[in-house]
């Protein structure tokens, strides 16, 4: 696990931070240098050996690497902000969900735990302690999006409107029979619900799809494939902006996006 020690203090409930635990951290830190140009800082040690990710000088995700007896799946997790991560670790249980790891004190950045929705996603909780510098956010090569890939959307929908306090809300511009939720606060969309049915990859089962922004998905996703990574959706145009699905050399799968511009 990964600190976000830079993470700003966000509405609970908000996509706040995102981490990736790997078996190789070095070629790791060399690919998302290469593909998104990230400079790197040590990390905290607690967990292992880690670093934080920056561009322009601020943070916009970390990596932490496993220990060598440890073969877990590698993935990009998001984390959700919290004012009281034992709460908010009482309420996943209580609604059904499963807390791994913590709560936890995780030194200057606050606290922490890892969780798992009731149908096995995987996802984080953050609390932050005093009001560190903003991460950087909505510029190439930083995490902009998070999309939960699931069976169906309805229920575990509702599993994080309990937990979170999020609106899971239709989206307005996709077809009636299209599975697909909008969590929202304060009616500001933070993160979705896509229900494929399925569709869903046998050797990954539902799970959280983090977004990084690039100017060119077409060019980020050969770039990726450059670098020793594969494509595993070529890019499309999708009512969250041109998207290409792609898997970094270790199997980590993260979505390259174009946003549209603001109307």
């Amino acid at each position: 696990m990964t600190e976000a020690s830079g993470a700003s203090r966000r509405t609970p409930g908000t996509p706040c931070w995102v981490s990736l635990m790997v078996h190789g951290l070095g070629s790791t830190e060399d690919f998302y240098a290469d593909l998104f140009g990230w400079e790197y800082e040590p990390g905290p040690t607690q967990f292992g050996p880690s670093v934080r990710a920056f561009l322009d000088g601020q943070e916009v995700a970390g990596i932490g690497e496993m220990p060598p007896d440890r073969h877990l799946p590698v993935a990009w997790t998001p984390y959700f902000a919290t004012d009281d991560a034992d709460c908010t670790a009482e309420s996943i249980r209580s609604c059904g969900g499963t807390v791994a790891v913590g709560p936890l004190d995780a030194g200057a950045a606050g606290r922490m735990a890892i969780c798992s929705d009731p149908l096995g996603a995987i996802f984080g909780i953050w609390q932050t302690d005093g009001h560190p510098a903003a991460r950087r956010a909505g510029a190439a090569g930083t995490p902009v999006w998070n999309e939960l890939l699931t069976q169906e959307s309805s229920t575990v929908g509702k599993f994080y409107e309990h937990v979170f306090g999020h609106d899971a809300e239709p989206h307005p511009d996709v077809p009636s029979d299209f599975d697909y939720l909008t969590l929202r606060l304060g009616g500001r969309p933070v993160a979705a619900v896509h229900g494929v049915g399925r569709s869903l990859p046998h050797d990954r089962g539902p799970h959280w799809m983090t977004y990084f922004e690039v100017a060119d998905p077409d060019a980020a996703a050969a770039r990726v494939a450059g670098l020793g990574g594969r494509v595993v959706t070529p890019p499309r145009e999708r009512i969250t902006g041109r998207l290409a699905v792609v898997a970094d050399p270790e199997g980590a799968v993260f979505a390259l996006v174009r946003t549209p511009p603001a109307t």
